[in-house]
Protein backbone atom coordinates (compact mmCIF):
# COMPACT_ATOMS: atom_id res chain seq x y z
CA UNK A 1 0.00 0.00 0.00
CA UNK A 2 2.82 2.43 0.84
CA UNK A 3 4.52 1.79 -2.50
CA UNK A 4 1.35 2.16 -4.55
CA UNK A 5 0.46 5.35 -2.70
CA UNK A 6 3.93 6.74 -3.43
CA UNK A 7 3.69 6.01 -7.15
CA UNK A 8 0.29 7.71 -7.38
CA UNK A 9 1.33 10.81 -5.44
CA UNK A 10 -0.75 10.06 -2.34
CA UNK A 11 1.97 11.04 0.12
CA UNK A 12 -0.26 11.18 3.19
CA UNK A 13 -1.43 7.70 2.23
CA UNK A 14 2.20 6.55 2.14
CA UNK A 15 2.79 7.84 5.66
CA UNK A 16 -0.38 6.23 7.03
CA UNK A 17 0.37 2.86 5.38
CA UNK A 18 4.01 2.92 6.50
CA UNK A 19 3.12 3.68 10.11
CA UNK A 20 0.44 0.97 10.18
CA UNK A 21 2.80 -1.56 8.64
CA UNK A 22 5.63 -0.69 10.99
CA UNK A 23 3.44 -1.44 14.01
CA UNK A 24 2.83 -4.95 12.67
CA UNK A 25 6.35 -5.67 11.38
CA UNK A 26 8.47 -3.95 14.03
CA UNK A 27 11.16 -6.65 14.18
CA UNK A 28 11.20 -7.56 10.50
CA UNK A 29 13.29 -6.16 7.64
CA UNK A 30 10.23 -4.85 5.85
CA UNK A 31 9.87 -2.26 8.63
CA UNK A 32 13.10 -0.66 7.36
CA UNK A 33 11.64 -0.44 3.86
CA UNK A 34 8.48 1.11 5.27
CA UNK A 35 10.57 3.74 7.05
CA UNK A 36 12.33 4.49 3.78
CA UNK A 37 9.02 4.86 1.94
CA UNK A 38 7.73 7.13 4.68
CA UNK A 39 10.87 9.28 4.43
CA UNK A 40 10.41 9.54 0.66
CA UNK A 41 6.86 10.75 1.21
CA UNK A 42 7.98 13.39 3.73
CA UNK A 43 10.66 14.51 1.25
CA UNK A 44 8.03 15.00 -1.44
CA UNK A 45 6.00 17.03 1.04
CA UNK A 46 9.08 19.17 1.73
CA UNK A 47 9.35 18.37 5.45
CA UNK A 48 13.08 18.11 6.17
CA UNK A 49 12.65 17.51 9.90
CA UNK A 50 10.43 14.49 9.35
CA UNK A 51 12.76 13.20 6.64
CA UNK A 52 15.68 13.25 9.08
CA UNK A 53 13.66 11.68 11.90
CA UNK A 54 12.29 8.89 9.70
CA UNK A 55 15.63 8.09 8.06
CA UNK A 56 17.23 7.99 11.50
CA UNK A 57 14.52 5.57 12.66
CA UNK A 58 15.15 3.36 9.63
CA UNK A 59 18.93 3.38 10.12
CA UNK A 60 18.59 2.38 13.79
CA UNK A 61 16.33 -0.54 12.84
CA UNK A 62 18.70 -1.62 10.08
CA UNK A 63 21.73 -1.52 12.39
CA UNK A 64 19.91 -3.80 14.83
CA UNK A 65 19.27 -6.51 12.25
CA UNK A 66 21.62 -9.13 10.74
CA UNK A 67 22.77 -8.51 7.19
CA UNK A 68 20.12 -10.02 4.89
CA UNK A 69 21.03 -13.31 3.22
CA UNK A 70 18.83 -12.90 0.14
CA UNK A 71 19.29 -9.46 -1.40
CA UNK A 72 16.97 -10.42 -4.27
CA UNK A 73 14.01 -10.47 -1.89
CA UNK A 74 11.85 -7.48 -2.83
CA UNK A 75 11.07 -6.73 0.84
CA UNK A 76 14.68 -6.83 2.04
CA UNK A 77 16.67 -3.63 2.60
CA UNK A 78 20.45 -3.77 3.01
CA UNK A 79 22.66 -0.77 3.90
CA UNK A 80 23.37 -0.02 0.22
CA UNK A 81 19.68 0.11 -0.63
CA UNK A 82 18.96 2.32 2.37
CA UNK A 83 21.66 4.73 1.17
CA UNK A 84 19.89 4.77 -2.20
CA UNK A 85 16.58 5.69 -0.58
CA UNK A 86 18.23 8.36 1.58
CA UNK A 87 19.96 9.84 -1.48
CA UNK A 88 16.57 10.36 -3.12
CA UNK A 89 15.20 12.05 0.01
CA UNK A 90 18.12 14.41 0.47
CA UNK A 91 18.09 15.46 -3.19
CA UNK A 92 14.39 16.27 -2.96
CA UNK A 93 14.74 18.47 0.13
CA UNK A 94 17.81 20.26 -1.24
CA UNK A 95 20.44 18.73 1.04
CA UNK A 96 22.83 18.59 -1.88
CA UNK A 97 26.04 17.76 -0.03
CA UNK A 98 24.48 14.70 1.64
CA UNK A 99 22.75 13.68 -1.59
CA UNK A 100 26.02 13.91 -3.51
CA UNK A 101 27.96 11.89 -0.92
CA UNK A 102 25.34 9.13 -0.96
CA UNK A 103 25.16 9.15 -4.78
CA UNK A 104 28.92 8.61 -4.96
CA UNK A 105 28.59 5.68 -2.54
CA UNK A 106 25.69 4.18 -4.54
CA UNK A 107 27.87 4.32 -7.67
CA UNK A 108 30.86 2.81 -5.85
CA UNK A 109 28.85 -0.14 -4.53
CA UNK A 110 26.92 -0.57 -7.78
CA UNK A 111 29.93 -0.72 -10.11
CA UNK A 112 32.22 -3.72 -10.68
CA UNK A 113 36.00 -3.38 -10.78
CA UNK A 114 35.86 -3.40 -14.61
CA UNK A 115 33.32 -0.56 -14.74
CA UNK A 116 30.28 -2.77 -15.37
CA UNK A 117 27.05 -1.61 -13.71
CA UNK A 118 25.86 -4.10 -11.10
CA UNK A 119 22.74 -2.04 -10.44
CA UNK A 120 21.96 -0.08 -13.62
CA UNK A 121 18.84 1.69 -12.39
CA UNK A 122 20.29 2.62 -9.00
CA UNK A 123 23.39 3.90 -10.76
CA UNK A 124 21.26 5.91 -13.19
CA UNK A 125 19.41 7.53 -10.28
CA UNK A 126 22.77 8.28 -8.62
CA UNK A 127 24.02 9.93 -11.82
CA UNK A 128 20.87 12.04 -12.00
CA UNK A 129 21.42 13.06 -8.38
CA UNK A 130 24.99 14.11 -9.18
CA UNK A 131 23.69 15.96 -12.23
CA UNK A 132 21.01 17.77 -10.22
CA UNK A 133 23.44 18.82 -7.48
CA UNK A 134 25.96 20.02 -10.09
CA UNK A 135 23.24 22.01 -11.87
CA UNK A 136 22.22 23.67 -8.60
CA UNK A 137 25.84 24.62 -7.95
CA UNK A 138 26.22 26.23 -11.39
CA UNK A 139 28.31 23.45 -12.94
CA UNK A 140 26.43 22.90 -16.20
CA UNK A 141 29.25 20.88 -17.74
CA UNK A 142 29.23 18.28 -14.96
CA UNK A 143 25.43 18.19 -14.94
CA UNK A 144 25.44 17.40 -18.66
CA UNK A 145 28.09 14.71 -18.27
CA UNK A 146 25.92 12.95 -15.71
CA UNK A 147 22.77 13.43 -17.77
CA UNK A 148 24.30 11.97 -20.92
CA UNK A 149 25.68 9.04 -18.95
CA UNK A 150 22.12 8.13 -17.95
CA UNK A 151 20.83 8.39 -21.51
CA UNK A 152 23.59 6.09 -22.72
CA UNK A 153 22.43 3.36 -20.32
CA UNK A 154 20.74 0.07 -21.15
CA UNK A 155 18.10 0.77 -23.80
CA UNK A 156 16.00 -2.11 -22.42
CA UNK A 157 15.14 0.25 -19.58
CA UNK A 158 14.13 3.31 -21.62
CA UNK A 159 10.90 4.21 -19.72
CA UNK A 160 12.54 4.15 -16.25
CA UNK A 161 15.53 6.07 -17.61
CA UNK A 162 13.23 8.75 -19.00
CA UNK A 163 11.32 8.97 -15.72
CA UNK A 164 14.58 9.25 -13.78
CA UNK A 165 15.93 11.91 -16.15
CA UNK A 166 12.89 14.15 -15.64
CA UNK A 167 14.43 15.37 -12.37
CA UNK A 168 17.53 16.66 -14.11
CA UNK A 169 15.51 17.98 -17.06
CA UNK A 170 13.48 20.13 -14.66
CA UNK A 171 16.68 21.69 -13.25
CA UNK A 172 17.99 22.31 -16.77
CA UNK A 173 14.82 24.13 -17.77
CA UNK A 174 14.76 26.14 -14.55
CA UNK A 175 18.39 27.25 -14.59
CA UNK A 176 19.81 26.89 -18.09
CA UNK A 177 16.93 27.37 -20.53
CA UNK A 178 18.99 29.77 -22.65
CA UNK A 179 22.10 27.57 -22.83
CA UNK A 180 22.52 25.71 -26.17
CA UNK A 181 24.17 22.71 -24.48
CA UNK A 182 21.25 22.34 -22.09
CA UNK A 183 18.80 22.61 -24.99
CA UNK A 184 20.72 19.88 -26.84
CA UNK A 185 20.39 17.60 -23.81
CA UNK A 186 16.66 18.30 -23.47
CA UNK A 187 16.12 17.69 -27.19
CA UNK A 188 17.97 14.39 -26.96
CA UNK A 189 15.80 13.38 -24.04
CA UNK A 190 12.64 14.27 -25.96
CA UNK A 191 13.83 12.28 -28.96
CA UNK A 192 14.36 9.26 -26.73
CA UNK A 193 10.89 9.75 -25.26
CA UNK A 194 9.06 10.02 -28.59
CA UNK A 195 8.25 6.31 -28.67
CA UNK A 196 7.13 6.41 -25.03
CA UNK A 197 4.46 9.14 -24.92
CA UNK A 198 3.53 10.42 -21.49
CA UNK A 199 6.92 9.90 -19.88
CA UNK A 200 8.35 13.34 -20.51
CA UNK A 201 5.84 16.08 -21.31
CA UNK A 202 7.14 19.19 -23.03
Amino acid sequence: MAWFALTTGDYRGVIAAAMAGAETATHHGVAVQLAAQEAKAWARLGDRRQVEATLDKGRRMLEGMPHPENLDDHFVVDPAMFDFYAMDCYRLVGEDKLARTLAEEVLRVGTDFDGTDRSPMRNAEACVTLGVTAAREGDLEQALIMGVRVLEGDRKSVPPLIMTSRKLAAEMRRRYAAEPAAQDYLNRLHTLAEEKPGFLPR
